[in-house]
């Protein structure tokens, strides 16, 4: 980074909050002496900076001082831009209507010829994101529930119940697609995480009852130990790689060991075997787990399952 960028940089930083010598050099990857000797040089052309000390101290701006608009530059239009498109991938955002004028607000201030360094890089630039049809007519009012710290009761649809729960909501993400909402259950005595999509109805709850907040504070300063993580090690062929590169965990652990070879290792929290299981044996020959042995006797019993189902008739009637 330039160093006329860097001064402009600090005083946006500090604009927002108070920042200390360390923390702007380790945002703008300098040493503690280069941030001290640019903030010399910004007291030195007038800016109203001081300084306090003790645990809550650092560099601060005078208040009521503000800069003027901020111009971007190429580097920096293509940041905002980039994002903003990538967030249009997404079917279903509390910003539905916002992400379309911010991308007109910001295209129209921008000058011309920085348009022009932009433009042919977005058009060879996309967030691949799967396209999904559900719909989420609950994630803006989660979303406000969960900033604000508010338990909510909602009916929930997942895979094997249709029931009432009572959640305190912890986070809102994207994945894969999907809108989720990490939260503490009471029913489950963990935090879990929901599909959005799958909330038919949510209300606020005044406040918890059996005992909701109690549990919550126990599961968060009582956690149980955690069962051991185990090991687990596969070779991938080519399509096996590219189905594991995919998933959200473990795609940064796929490497590749020969022209047409590809391992995945990596360790599997207890929590998370079943998952395990389901995930290899739906690789099938795309897959050799070689340890542990416990997945490789699962995946084998799914595999027998299977058969089961699909044993031809003339097997079944020989019984």
């Amino acid at each position: 980074m330039k160093r006329a960028d860097r001064l402009m940089a600090i005083l946006i930083a500090l604009q927002q909050r108070p920042e200390t010598a360390q923390s702007l050099a380790d945002k703008f990857e300098v040493s503690k002496r280069t941030v001290l000797r640019d903030m010399q040089s910004l007291s030195e052309i007038g800016i109203p900076l001081y300084s306090m000390t003790g645990p809550s101290g650092g560099f601060r701006m005078m208040e009521g001082f503000r800069l003027s608009p901020l111009q971007l530059d190429s580097q920096e239009a293509l940041t905002v831009l980039f994002a903003l498109r990538a967030m249009t991938n997404i079917m279903e955002t509390p910003f539905n209507q916002a992400r379309w004028t911010v991308l007109d607000k910001i295209r129209s201030v921008l000058p011309e010829e920085t348009l022009k360094q932009v433009e042919p890089l977005l058009d060879r630039m996309e967030l691949e994101v799967p396209v999904r049809k559900t719909k989420t007519p609950h994630l803006s009012a989660l979303l406000e529930h969960t900033a604000e710290s508010r338990w909510v009761h909602v009916l929930y649809r997942s895979e094997n119940h249709h029931r009432r729960l009572r959640l305190y909501p912890r986070k809102i993400y994207t994945a894969h697609g999907f809108w989720y909402c990490e939260a503490f259950s009471p029913l489950h005595k963990e935090v879990r995480n929901f599909r959005v999509d799958r909330i038919e109805e949510l209300e606020v709850i005044a406040q918890p009852d059996e005992g909701g907040n109690e549990q919550l504070q126990r599961a968060e300063d009582e956690e149980a130990p955690a069962k051991p993580a185990v090991r687990i090690a596969a070779k991938l062929t080519y399509r096996g790689a590219l189905l594991a590169e995919q998933d959200y965990h473990i795609g940064e652990h796929v490497k590749q060991i020969a022209d047409d070879e590809w391992t995945v290792e990596f360790d599997c929290p207890a929590s998370e075997w079943d998952w395990a299981v389901r995930f290899f044996f739906t690789l099938g020959m795309q897959a050799n787990v070689l340890e542990p042995d416990e997945l490789r006797a699962g995946i084998r019993e799914m595999a027998g399952q299977l058969y089961e189902r699909y044993k031809p008739d003339s097997e079944r009637n020989s019984l």
